[in-house]
């Protein structure tokens, strides 16, 4: 009986022929489109609504108006759910296959699990289109430069729960330098000014003296809530005319751009702060990936030993790191007493801080990611004021949990196996 020859052994400096790839695919995908679709399903089975639902694409502003679509409720939400059936299940066929589910099908996946809903929801009713995406739009700024912040401290190494105290103390700030000097521009100014020195006090203890940066970010949080609120009712409150009444940064349409239909009202009829919004996503993105300066930073992020050794001071680029993604944060929250309410409110950011940082994640630590994960978020915090207004059937209590419901399946569901910065969260001690 003859035996088979062994293998020949590799030689020194050469890789065998034998070594095999491993690919690592994550079965949440299918699992949470299986999970929507389910939901969907069982909302149109056991709640069926009467009615054709009429989405409103147009504006009197516009160039011309789009006509509104008219669709039967129950009829469109079936089609979407056989839809989404097709699309879990060739997600499923990927997974056992050992593929990923490609990012473009879970957005046209998204997309229909919307309209569906949204048929369902609005049956019998007209729902405006226009001021959902533009809502959406402005109620997730605050996000946006949130996240952004939070992008740039994690990828110089620097892990920023205190997100959400920036943004505070920025809201905070813009109110007050904005009543004092009598202009929005300047509260703009010191907002990012607060949201700075909050970022300051974060690298001195997580960089400097390697407290460790999770609980230093929460302790933030805690302290410039307190802080606030003392500051509100001690000194603004008493003199809310002089401290606590802020020039408002009104809409302003851009001209020819706004009376686009759909898209105008949208992205061109919003506050100076939102145009300033698209310009800063626009320069940290170009910048993080196409400038030495990004390139240092996340070299510092990922491997600061490598770093240093080339000659970067990983220290120095951590703290200008922070503070600016401090100063960026800093300006959601001036969106918030400059736009939104035009005065400072205890606690008015709401936790959403928190979200900006589960955009972070959920946008893989990219700055375009980051902003579409964050415009989500804005999107379920709006769709649950605009589905109260029309009358929709579903529970409030659902509505108002819908915005964490979505950022809970978001990062929990459809991020899969996700990498953050190597070096993040680790202090450097230079050796």
């Amino acid at each position: 009986m003859s035996t088979p020859a062994p293998a020949p052994a590799s030689s020194p400096g050469t890789v065998s022929a034998d070594l095999e790839v491993i690919t690592v695919v994550s079965k949440k995908t299918p699992i949470v489109l299986a999970v929507v679709t389910l939901a969907l399903a069982a909302a149109a089975l056991f709640g069926p609504q009467e009615g054709d639902t009429t989405f409103r694409l147009a504006t009197r502003n516009d160039f011309f108006e789009l006509p509104n679509v008219t669709v039967p409720a129950m009829g469109t939400t079936w089609t979407m759910v056989v839809l989404l059936a097709l699309i879990t299940a060739e997600s499923t066929r990927r997974y056992l296959r050992t593929r990923t589910t490609p990012v473009w099908l879970v957005v046209v996946f998204a997309i229909l699990a919307m309209i569906g809903f949204l048929a369902w929801a609005a049956a019998g009713s007209t729902l405006p289109v226009v001021g959902l995406i533009a809502g959406s739009i402005a109620l997730a700024v605050p996000l946006v430069f949130g996240a952004l912040g939070g992008v740039l401290g994690e990828r110089a190494g620097v892990v920023n729960i205190a997100i959400d105290g920036q943004l505070l103390a920025g809201a905070f700030a813009a109110a007050m330098v904005a009543s004092v000097i009598g202009s929005s521009w300047a509260g703009v100014v010191g907002a990012m000014a607060a949201g700075a020195l909050v970022a300051l006090i974060l690298g001195v203890f997580a960089i400097s003296y390697y407290v460790e940066q999770v609980i230093v970010g929460v302790v933030l949080n805690v302290l410039i809530i307190g802080f606030t609120s003392f500051m509100f009712g001690q000194v603004l409150a008493p003199n809310a005319e002089a401290l606590n009444s802020p020039p408002r940064l009104a809409p302003y349409a851009i001209p020819v751009l706004g009376d686009i239909p759909l898209i105008g009202p949208v992205l061109f009829r919003q506050s100076p702060i939102v145009y300033l919004l698209y310009v800063t996503v626009a320069v940290v993105a170009w910048a993080l990936y196409r400038t030495k300066w990004g390139l240092r930073v996340r070299a510092v992020g990922e491997h600061p030993k490598a770093a240093d050794t080339v000659g970067i001071n990983v220290i120095a680029t951590r703290y200008r790191t922070l503070l600016l993604g401090g100063a960026i944060a800093g300006m959601g929250g001036a969106f918030y007493t400059l736009v939104s309410v035009q005065q400072f409110n205890r606690e008015m950011t709401g936790g959403a801080g928190y979200i900006a940082l589960a955009a972070v994640i959920f946008g893989k630590w990219d700055p375009i990611r980051a902003t579409l994960a964050a415009l989500l978020f804005g999107f379920a915090s709006n769709l649950q004021g605009v589905l109260s207004v029309i009358g929709s059937p579903v529970p409030s209590e659902f509505m108002l949990m819908l915005p964490y419901i979505v950022t809970v399946v978001a990062v929990a569901g459809l991020v899969g196996i996700s990498r953050g910065p190597a070096a993040v969260g680790l202090p450097y001690r230079k050796s």
